[in-house]
């Protein structure tokens, strides 16, 4: 799935991991509510969810406390991130499996629904279509993904990178070190806009694809799994 170094490949990267989510994404606990309402919606009671790219493991913890019968099969390809995840899920861990690697070691379903958040953006296109053509396969059909990540809004998305840059940094406002900081993540980003992102979701084999949130260079969307 991810075909560029990981930016976790370090353990300090790791350690602080989610401490640094919940400062730089906008409105992170809300945003995996919004997404567990988003699954909830159509999903059955006893609903088996696919996390994919579930290092760190918090929106797989928000989906379990809010759903407590709920299970869950998650992949990353970081065995690390991986092991944050089990500690994070920890108190659902009977209803938790986590797997080392890309959406091709994930069991063939079918699943409820499906989260990708704050992974699609590490992975080139081509790859990142064949992620979600792996997902929908994957899917009942009628059933929701919920993906969330950078994107890059025209006509300036190295601004916009830029603020989210700013908005992370809570110890200072420093522009200039948030543009340099902003610049750098939009190079080496395989970043989508917004309406590619749409597109490559019906693409993939989606439906009804809609935008449900919006965050500085942040998006997030829900789509329905077509027929197979």
């Amino acid at each position: 799935m991810q075909n560029r170094p990981s930016p976790y490949a370090n353990s300090g990267a790791i350690s602080s991991y989610i401490e640094n989510a919940q400062r730089h994404v906008p409105g992170l606990a809300d945003l995996h509510r919004m997404v567990m309402l988003l699954l909830a919606e159509q999903a059955p009671r006893t609903a088996h969810m696919l996390v994919v790219g579930a290092g760190g493991g918090m929106e797989t913890k928000a989906l379990a406390e809010a759903q407590p019968d709920w299970r869950f099969t998650g992949v990353d390809p970081s065995l690390a991130m991986l092991n944050l995840a089990r500690q994070t899920v920890l108190p659902f861990a009977d209803r938790v499996d986590l797997l080392e690697g890309t959406i091709d070691q994930a069991p063939a379903g079918p699943f409820d629904g499906a989260t990708c958040l704050l992974t699609l953006h590490h992975i080139d296109r081509s790859e990142r279509l064949r992620t979600l053509q792996e997902i929908h396969r994957r899917l009942e059909p009628g059933s929701r993904i919920v993906i969330a990540g950078h994107s890059a809004p025209s006509p300036d998305p190295e601004r916009w990178m830029t603020r989210s840059v700013a908005f992370g940094d809570r110890a200072s406002l420093n522009w200039a070190k948030a543009a340099d900081t902003g610049r750098m993540m939009t190079e080496r980003l395989p970043l989508l806009t917004p309406a590619e992102e749409k597109e490559q979701l019906r693409e993939a084999g989606f439906v009804d694809v809609t935008l449900f949130y919006a965050a500085f260079s942040f998006r997030g969307w829900v789509a329905v799994a077509g027929s197979q």
